[in-house]
């Protein structure tokens, strides 16, 4: 064989073998990292004792749990990305939660995060996995969202995230 067609089928295997590793980490990017009836596990979007969580989900980007102790909320988020982590205070509507700070809102419903400035959206992320333990009724066991929830396993926490109980 001559040297090009050689090199053409050495690109030709590397482009296959790049996209079939492309598809297995975007199937395992899309899937739903364990959890239990306190949240997501190694996570900081976790409810620590004494706080339950009320709802808990993740997007393709974010996970987020939020946690009631007492008549009070709190919003635990995390970005995946980059393990940036949000604690703050959060406060129950109609139709989600919403947690505050500095300036930008953070929107929690079944279906979606939304995360604005004033009246402008900076990220309306889909919920790809949610889950509602308090109104799950099996015991304990998280309520799974509406549509079918990924089984792939993601790859292990971020450093950031390992150890998210109560450490800030």
């Amino acid at each position: 064989m001559s040297t090009r067609v050689l090199t053409a089928l050495r690109l030709t295997a590397a482009a296959a073998a790049c996209s079939t590793l492309a598809a297995i980490g975007l199937a395992s990017a899309n899937a739903a990292p364990s959890a239990d009836d306190q949240g997501y596990v190694e996570s900081t979007a976790r409810c620590s004792s004494p706080s339950q969580a009320v709802v808990f989900g993740s997007t393709a980007t974010s996970r987020v749990a939020i946690c009631e102790s007492d008549g009070e909320y709190e919003y635990r988020g995390v970005r995946l990305s980059d393990g940036a982590k949000l604690i703050v205070p959060a406060t129950k509507s109609t139709d989600g939660y919403t947690a505050e700070n500095d300036g930008i809102t953070y929107w929690v419903t079944e279906e979606s995060l939304v995360v604005s400035a004033g009246r402008e959206i900076i990220r309306d992320e889909e919920m790809v996995d949610f889950h509602s333990p308090q109104q799950s009724g099996v015991g304990g066991s998280p309520a799974p969202a509406e549509t079918p929830t990924p089984t792939t396993p993601l790859p292990p926490p971020l450093p950031a995230e390992v150890g998210g109980g109560d450490s800030e």
